[in-house]
């Protein structure tokens, strides 16, 4: 493969290139993987369309929304599909970002790229330009359509819109995570210069970052608390409410914990509520209204630190040798 990045002269006259320079090295170079990331994306994409017309197929045969949606099928179709989602900015981190620089590196490529009529910084910019476009593609391509599923028929799904199967691949989150991840990659293979060990590291990382993600996600918008009688159910305009926390508070406003009258017996049960004054519930919630401005709110934590992932990258890369 040749990396000149301009054209030898000869007799015969060219037929022109719709990419030119470095963007036409780029896809010459990356066209295995910008070939299996476009097959994956459309592979996703068109599992949801089926899905989702198999889904209302199976609605409608059980005369949804009057009867009770089928849970057991609804939930497998819809567990393999979101494990799918949730590895793609790990799958984009690992086999786009990590290699993206190391492998120029490693192999000399750089080195011999840099050589021609473009700076360093020039020819990395437009290698994270390129990986992070990509990255940035799949993850909104496969975020709308599977949000398009998901929110008519969320009611039917067992999984609550915070869990990270919604939460994570619906809305800004799957994009962001994945420039997140990818920048991730770029720069940790930026750093160790090495594609088998960056591949490992960005892998180890986006495990720890998805973990991480997963306990700091409740953390995105301040929660509510709602107080309901005792002997009353929740009601049922707080029925897709993601509950963090619950109690159970005497009329003064004094609150206990929900297994404080647990006890052996409904009598002894009975008196300890009586014995405290106990004649609420209580819970601390966070609301299904409060999902788009969380999102967008990660989505900003993301993007920033892609920013400054990426800000990194192109000012370390120029002040060490290739």
């Amino acid at each position: 493969m040749s990396t000149t990045l301009t054209e030898p002269r000869t007799g015969k006259t060219s037929r022109p290139r719709m990419l030119r320079g470095l963007n036409w090295l780029f896809v010459r170079q990356h066209r295995a993987t910008l070939a299996s990331v476009l097959a994956l994306v459309v592979f996703g994409a068109a599992w949801i369309l089926y899905q989702r017309a198999d889904l209302i197929q199976t609605l409608d045969a059980v005369g949804w929304p009057e009867k009770e949606a089928p849970q057991e099928p609804l939930g497998q179709q819809f567990g393999h599909l979101s494990t799918l989602l949730n590895a793609i900015p790990v799958v984009l981190g690992v086999f786009l970002g990590a290699p993206l620089i190391a492998a120029d590196q490693e192999n000399g490529t750089a080195q011999l790229a840099t050589t021609q009529s473009v700076t360093r910084r020039r020819w990395l910019a437009a290698k994270c330009a390129w990986g992070l476009g990509i990255a940035l593609l799949a993850g909104t391509v496969l975020s709308v359509c599977f949000t398009w599923w998901w929110e008519p028929y969320r009611s039917v799904f067992p999984y609550t819109w915070m869990e990270g199967t919604i939460f994570d691949n619906t809305g800004p989150m799957l994009p962001a995570l994945c420039l997140f991840l990818t920048a991730a990659g770029i720069t940790i293979g930026v750093l160790l210069r090495r594609v088998l060990a960056s591949m490992v590291v960005t892998f180890v990382f986006s495990t720890v970052v998805t973990v991480a993600w997963g306990e700091f996600r409740a953390s995105l918008a301040p929660s509510r608390t709602f107080t309901y009688p005792l002997d009353e159910e929740l009601p049922a305009r707080l029925s897709e409410t993601y509950e963090l926390d619950r109690w159970i508070g005497s009329a003064d406003g004094h609150l206990y914990g929900w297994g404080s009258c647990s006890e052996a017996t409904e009598k002894a049960s009975n008196a300890c509520i009586k014995d405290r004054g106990i004649v609420n519930n209580v819970i601390e919630y966070l609301g299904y209204d409060q999902m788009a401005a969380m999102q967008w709110t990660g989505a900003g934590i993301l993007l920033a630190g892609t920013a400054l992932l990426t800000a990194f990258t192109l000012w370390q890369v120029p002040r060490r040798p290739l």
